[in-house]
């Protein structure tokens, strides 16, 4: 008789999982779906609001940046994604002051982490929300920021391919 029991008990058992597992998969099977439709509805897509995508320099309308070239940005960043190069130059009043020369960000090896931003005293670099930075060369992911226009993604450039040369028939020698 103890083995009937934990034979039905154990039927039991397996039924009321299998019952479970059902009414899971049922809930699901009628829930409204969000999915996206990528690459169609890429006009409307928005991302969130604390989306990393890839660092930028703010230019205003007179192509001016906030960046004076400290370099905290750069110590900040765990992996030498950021390289900050400056100079002295004495202004009209003849004190010496530093200015940025060339601002290059890697973004193949950024992590996204925004230590560089928070490091940052004058607000001057930023995430935008860009995404799509597949490429077929990893020098294009190294971009400078300190020139107009930088922040914008680059058209890919397609190349044709060379015309095959021809080929000579079965019939013929070669001279």
């Amino acid at each position: 008789m103890n083995n009937d029991n934990n034979y039905f008990s154990g039927l039991f058992g397996g039924v009321k999982s299998l019952c479970v597992g059902l009414k899971t998969t049922m809930r699901e099977y009628f829930t409204k779906k969000i999915t996206e439709q990528y690459p169609e509805n890429r006009n409307e897509l928005q991302m969130f609001d604390r989306f990393r995508g890839s660092l930028v320099m703010p230019h205003n309308e007179n192509n001016e940046h906030k960046c004076v070239g400290c370099g905290l940005c750069q110590m900040a960043c765990p992996n030498d994604t950021i390289k900050v190069e400056s100079e002295f130059y004495e202004d009209a009043d003849g004190k010496k002051k530093k200015r940025l020369t060339r601002y290059e960000y890697n973004l193949g090896s950024c992590m996204f982490c925004q230590l560089c931003t928070r490091a940052c005293p004058h607000g001057a670099i930023t995430f935008d929300q860009s995404f799509e930075n597949a490429v077929f060369d990893r020098a294009r992911l190294v971009r400078v920021l300190n020139q107009p226009g930088s922040h914008v993604a680059e058209k890919p450039v397609v190349k044709k391919p060379a015309p095959a040369a021809p080929t000579a028939k079965a019939g013929e020698a070669n001279a």
